[in-house]
């Protein structure tokens, strides 16, 4: 008998004391957390550095994302980015990486951006904010949206690879 699948995290009643905005935010990466685990987890080294059709390998994703959500939550914080997050940025398709520092990396990220997110005042969401050296305009609410829409993105491309890296490792 299969174990029964948890509800998805906003679905399950948590984190009521977050304003509705940053909550679902908070609930998006909890998902992509716990679809990467179920998904990406089983990868060995190899796998997870793997270029099917020389598409992008699993642990650059799982890495954009960390990195990503550092670098729109330092814009939403009226920031710009500093040299190392520029630096970190043109790393992340390197395919050295090992499943425990891409998963550690990720983890980390995932708390240390939940603490962040908690720390956004919710009625300064319409506050504008700029991206980016074109500056381009946007709000605190649409940075922390994007930080959930685009994390979902790639969580959906790391799987979709995973998925197509364990299919070929069985017919090889």
């Amino acid at each position: 008998m299969s174990e029964p699948q948890l509800a998805e995290p906003w679905l399950r009643g948590t984190l009521t004391d977050v304003p509705a905005v940053p909550r679902a935010v908070l609930h998006a990466l909890e998902l992509a957390k716990e679809d990467l685990d179920r998904w990406c987890g089983p990868l060995n080294d190899e796998q997870l550095n793997a270029r099917p059709a020389g598409i992008a390998p699993v642990a650059f994703h799982i890495r954009h994302i960390a990195r990503s959500i550092d670098r729109l939550l330092t814009y939403a914080e009226g920031e710009q980015l500093g040299g190392e997050q520029i630096a970190a940025l043109k790393t992340e398709l390197d395919t050295s990486a090992t499943r425990s520092e891409v998963f550690s990396e990720f983890t980390a990220a995932l708390h240390k951006s939940a603490a962040r997110i908690c720390g956004i005042d919710a009625s300064r969401l319409d506050e504008p904010r700029k991206v980016g050296k074109k500056e381009l305009p946007t709000t605190i609410g649409g940075l922390l949206v994007h930080v959930a829409d685009h994390t979902q993105r790639h969580v959906g491309q790391a799987v979709t690879t995973a998925k197509i890296v364990l299919s070929s490792a069985m017919v090889s």
